[in-house]
C-alpha cells in the first residue's frame, strides 16, 4: 500500500457521523460542525449514517436538512441496526473529500477542534491524527473511574502490540487521508472498530501518525453513553485478532 502525500489547491474534509438514538443532539452537533472554519479554507462534506435508529433521529435530520440549505450534508440509512463499527463503514465507503474525520452524534467532542488534527497533516508531518482525551490541557469532564481505567489498559495492550506509544486508542476523534482510510479493509460491527483501525494502520510501511490533546465532554449513561463492559471485552478480542491471528495482507484494499 502506498502512502500519497499530494497538495491539493480546494481540499475537502469528510466528516463521517455514525447516529443512533441521537435525536436530542443530532441538530446540535450539527450545528457547531457547520460554524467550524477550517484551515486553509478547507471545505466540509458531512456525512450522517442513520444505524436504524428507534427514536427521532430520522425526523431530526431531515428537519435539519430541509432547514439548512446547501450545506454538504449526505444521509444515508441502514435498515438493520448494525453497530457504529458497520455505520462507520458505510460512510468512510462513500466519502470523497481529502480528508475523513469521525464525529459522534453526541456531544463529548467539539468540532471547533477539527483544525487540531488538520494541522499536524497539513503541515506535511502526518497521514493519521489522534485526539488524545488524556494529553493537553483542554477542558475533560470528571466523569467514572473505572471507564478511564479500562480506556487506558485498552491502549497499554494495543501499543503492546502495535509497538505504538498511544495515550488514548480508544478516542473518537480520528483524522485520515482519505486514500489510507478507504484502503483497509474494515469488518468491526461495534467498538471493535478502534483496536482495528489501529492494528492495521501499524501495519503500513512508513505510515506518520502523530496525536494531538482535545476536549472531553463526556456523557453518563442516563445522558445517552452507550459503550459498556461487554464492548470492552470486545475490543480485547479485537486486538488480540488484527494483531496475532490475520495475515497482514488481509487487511488491505488491494487491486
Amino acid at each position: 500500500m502506498t502512502i500519497m502525500k499530494s497538495k491539493e489547491k480546494s481540499a475537502v474534509l469528510s466528516i463521517i457521523i455514525p447516529a443512533y438514538n441521537e435525536g436530542k443532539t443530532i441538530s446540535k452537533i450539527l450545528d457547531r460542525i457547520l460554524q467550524v472554519q477550517l484551515l486553509n479554507k478547507m471545505t466540509k462534506e458531512i456525512i450522517i449514517v442513520n444505524d436504524c435508529s428507534r427514536d427521532n433521529t430520522d425526523q431530526a435530520v431531515k428537519d435539519y436538512i430541509s432547514n439548512n440549505k446547501n450545506t454538504g450534508i449526505r444521509y444515508l440509512c441502514h435498515e438493520k441496526n448494525r453497530g457504529k463499527g458497520a455505520a462507520l463503514r458505510t460512510g468512510i465507503s462513500k466519502a470523497t473529500g481529502s480528508y475523513v474525520i469521525i464525529q459522534d452524534a453526541d456531544m463529548e467532542y467539539d468540532p471547533q477542534e477539527y483544525n487540531l488534527l488538520l494541522k499536524p497533516v497539513l503541515d506535511g508531518f502526518a497521514d493519521v491524527v489522534y485526539g488524545s482525551r488524556f494529553i493537553g490541557g483542554n477542558p475533560h469532564r470528571i466523569l467514572f473511574f473505572w471507564h478511564s481505567i479500562g480506556n487506558r489498559l485498552l491502549t497499554f495492550i494495543s501499543n503492546w502490540f502495535t509497538n505504538l506509544n498511544l495515550s488514548d486508542m480508544e478516542t473518537c476523534y480520528k483524522l485520515f487521508r482519505r486514500e489510507i482510510i478507504q484502503n483497509i479493509r474494515l469488518v468491526e460491527n461495534r467498538f471493535g472498530f478502534e483496536p482495528e483501525i489501529t492494528a492495521k494502520m501499524s501495519r503500513i510501511p512508513g505510515i506518520r501518525i502523530y496525536e494531538v490533546g482535545i476536549s472531553y465532554y463526556g456523557r453518563t449513561y442516563h445522558e445517552g453513553k452507550k459503550i459498556g463492559f461487554k464492548d470492552g471485552f470486545r475490543a480485547i478480542y479485537a486486538i488480540l485478532k488484527y494483531n496475532l491471528f490475520r495475515k497482514k495482507k488481509s487487511f488491505f484494499n488491494l487491486s
